[in-house]
């Protein structure tokens, strides 16, 4: 990979990581027109493709910086100050004192909105994580780059993120997010292990089936996107540092940078969107691209590898 090479794989990562259109469908795309597919294997395109995501992973730290400190400081203040609080009404109990007039209320109610969505980031985080490891030969193998699979699967999750914005009642906001929420877009987010699905646009649709506002749809995915994202990304640098010809480092270095930078501005304009737009437009652009590379693929105009 080049120097050119690696700023377009940078800007077409951060243009498309966070908006549902799928990133994987267009940096294969991006790979293939700068001939990158053809010097690098399928495990190390994978691998690459994952290391650049750690650019647009830092956008999410530096965008929601504020909004992490607040979730890491509230989670860990509340669960210090309930194991003081159950210290206490155990001492008293054994004192024979009357025991916390709080201690009858539950665990979930005791913890403030940041602990309890630092909670919903984890429980949402863990089905990608137990599949992406179960399945992990075959994402990064030949599976992920088949044009036929990304084809259907932008199709596929375009019409049902119109079933969901057509049945979603758009009413919750950040401070009214449950359990639900978290298994409801947390198993979405699975089926961005397919390529072509979109984590983005999994995790919007998820989140607008559980009731969820298009704005917070968008900013449960971006939290929820830090543990996939950071896990998947740190488990292919030492995987890509080994498996990429010797010279690449920089070019990485640089690819990262960029989607980095792009990633930001992307955040940034789709959280403003979605307070006034609905998802139409990227639904349509999915169903038209999908059904073109179909096309493509049927008269033999592209191969699917």
């Amino acid at each position: 990979m080049n120097i050119i090479q690696a700023i377009i794989l940078g800007i077409v990562q951060g243009l498309t990581e966070f908006i549902p259109v799928s990133s994987t469908a267009h940096l294969i795309f991006a790979s293939r027109l700068t001939g990158l597919s053809q010097s690098l294997g399928a495990e190390q395109l994978t691998a690459t493709i994952a290391v650049i995501q750690l650019g647009t992973l830092a956008a999410v730290f530096v965008y929601f910086a504020r909004d992490i400190w607040a979730i890491c400081f509230a989670f860990v203040r509340d669960h210090l100050a309930l194991l003081l609080r159950r210290g206490g009404t155990a001492a008293a109990a054994a004192a024979g004192g009357a025991p916390d007039s709080r201690g009858g209320r539950g665990f979930w109610s005791q913890l403030s909105n940041e602990a309890r969505l630092g909670w919903l980031i984890f429980i949402g985080s863990l089905p990608i994580g137990v599949v992406g490891l179960v399945f992990k030969k075959q994402i990064e193998g030949t599976f992920t780059k088949n044009l036929w699979v990304i084809a259907t699967m932008m199709i596929v999750v375009a019409l049902l993120l119109l079933v969901a914005e057509r049945v979603g009642t758009r009413r919750r906001g950040m401070d009214e997010l449950s359990l639900r929420d978290a298994l409801a877009v947390g198993f979405a987010q699975v089926l961005a292990l397919i390529p072509g699905a979109s984590r983005s646009g999994s995790t919007m649709m998820g989140g607008l089936f559980a009731g969820e506002t298009r704005e917070t749809a968008a900013r449960f995915s971006f939290l929820l996107s830090i543990p996939a994202i950071t896990a998947s990304g740190l488990l292919e640098l030492k995987e890509a540092l080994e498996k990429l010809p010797a010279g690449q480092v920089a070019p990485l270095v640089v690819a990262t940078f960029v989607s980095g930078l792009i990633g930001y501005a992307s955040i940034w304009f789709l959280l403003r969107f979605l307070r006034t737009h609905s998802t139409g437009i990227f639904i349509g652009y999915r169903l038209i691209v999908g059904a073109l590379i179909l096309g493509l693929l049927a008269f033999g105009r592209v191969q699917p590898f």
